[in-house]
């Protein structure tokens, strides 16, 4: 399993970033790696569906995610599946002071073929997320302004 986690700090309130983050939709404008994610169920609340297609070590993939976890105003967790890969997105939201800090943390684990490549996805999957969360501390100063 490959397991990272960033925490980035906005101006923008925790609310507007919950809410902001909690539309898994956005992720198109905040995570460069995602080429479109669409709502194939629900309407935010658990349960919810989405597809998410990407790019990853090279290659678009799309893998289906359900929102698993909400507590209002403070996390948000998706879980995707597909033969190949179990991935768990985790964001949290807290209100410091004046500031807002979002931590995102991901966990792939890869199957099959995939898990004997793991130690060389784990290149690929650093870079992915780092672009992540350059484009989530990104998006969410634009909240703010």
């Amino acid at each position: 399993m490959i397991e990272m986690q960033q925490t980035v700090s906005t101006e923008a309130s925790a609310v507007a970033v919950f809410d902001y983050l909690s539309d898994f939709t956005n992720a198109e404008q905040w995570d460069p790696n995602a080429v479109a994610v669409k709502t194939l169920s629900g309407d935010g609340r658990i349960g919810t569906r989405y597809r998410v297609e990407s790019k990853f070590a090279g290659r678009t993939t799309t893998l289906d995610y359900e929102l698993t976890d909400v507590e209002p105003h403070s996390l948000i967790r998706l879980r995707g599946e597909k033969k190949s890969i179990t991935a768990v997105d985790t964001i949290t939201v807290v209100e410091v002071g004046d500031r807002t800090e979002v931590t995102y943390a991901v966990a792939f684990d890869f199957n099959g073929v995939l898990g004997l490549l793991e130690p060389l996805l784990r290149f690929a999957v650093r870079r992915l997320f780092t672009d992540g969360a350059e484009g989530l501390s990104r998006e969410l100063d634009r909240l703010a302004h």
